[in-house]
């Protein structure tokens, strides 16, 4: 082994520990702010989108203006909700893929991220992901340094440590990652999401009841999905249901995503120590990718940045398309 896989093998292993822990810290929050309604929980696709998300290059430029949220351009004039009704437009003109159960989704994507939540270099990582289009088998994944072509960390099965149980491991995107089967009706789509909710791993001790329960639940489900492939119609509806989330707002001005897109981002409610947010593109509103921050002594920084690069069907992990 390398100096270069060591060190991203390192960071990897580093990364995943981080977020495994900032998520059984957030559950178990979600307990004790129970009765101020407050939503606390990432779900498991979003926080490991930190080494296998869905993401694209950043520039210390475009990371600059990230972290200001604020562009060259004026800032846009609608809601977050039309936002998303227009992104639910823009999903319906997208070409449909097909996947058998046996197959696998990939997604490519440029990741940066810090080492420590608020301090520290930031680092780029081109990952690919494949996750199983069925569910049957786990997810792998591969990653090198953006300043290295060559740096490929070797194809590795994707799974999580127990923070509480160092011998415990979690499965780790185990869930159907093609999502062929979800209505395209936003109605019965919020039903269906509320009776298949998103595994959380909640760590032990959190009020299940309470979190799985809220009505927000819904909504987190509906992100998980897209660390997966949603086809054109259901995405639609997905975004047209998430257009009724309250609480969610545009962040003023325009904001340059990790591949330099110009896009606009929508803040989603219910974060502690730190904010989510999620990108389109200004002119076409196609979903672009998302962004972390943490919030530390009253300042804002972004911890992890992502967009998507491209998505593909594919047989076997491993495989281009």
């Amino acid at each position: 082994m390398n100096k270069i896989e060591q060190s991203t093998e390192g960071f990897e292993e580093q990364l995943l520990r981080d977020l495994t822990a900032h998520v059984a810290r957030r559950a178990e929050v979600a307990s004790a702010t129970r009765a101020a309604g407050l939503r606390t929980r990432f779900p498991r696709g979003w926080r490991l989108a930190g080494a296998f998300g869905l993401t694209v290059v950043l520039t210390a430029g475009a990371l600059a203006a990230q972290t200001m949220g604020v562009g060259d351009k004026p800032p846009p004039t609608a809601t977050a909700s039309e936002i998303f009704r227009m992104a639910a437009d823009a999903a319906r003109q997208q070409p449909e893929l097909t996947a058998r159960p046996d197959q696998y989704v990939f997604t490519e994507a440029l990741v940066t991220v810090r080492d420590q939540p608020a301090s520290g270099p930031y680092r780029t990582h081109r990952s690919q992901l494949w996750q199983s289009a069925g569910g049957i088998a786990y997810s792998q994944g591969r990653y090198r340094p953006e300043t290295d072509p060559n740096g490929w960390t070797q194809l590795t099965v994707l799974r999580l440590d127990d923070p509480g149980d160092p011998d415990k491991e979690l499965d780790a995107f185990q869930e159907p990652a093609y999502h062929g089967d979800l209505p395209t009706d936003p109605d019965e789509l919020l039903r269906y999401l509320r009776e298949h909710p998103v595994d959380l791993h909640l760590s032990e001790g959190a009020d299940e009841e309470a979190v799985y329960g809220d009505e927000s639940m819904a909504y987190t489900t509906a992100w998980s999905m897209l660390t997966g492939y949603v086809p054109p119609r259901a995405l639609a509806a997905l975004f047209d249901l998430l257009a009724r989330e309250p609480g969610a707002v545009v962040i003023s001005g325009d904001v340059v995503d990790a591949a330099g897109r110009h896009g606009v981002a929508i803040r989603m409610p219910g974060v502690i120590g730190g904010n989510s947010d999620v990108l389109f593109d200004r002119d076409t509103h196609a979903f672009l990718g998302h962004r972390m921050s943490v919030i530390r002594d009253g300042k804002e920084s972004v911890h992890l940045a992502s967009a998507l690069l491209r998505i593909a069907v594919v047989d076997r992990p491993g495989q281009l398309p």
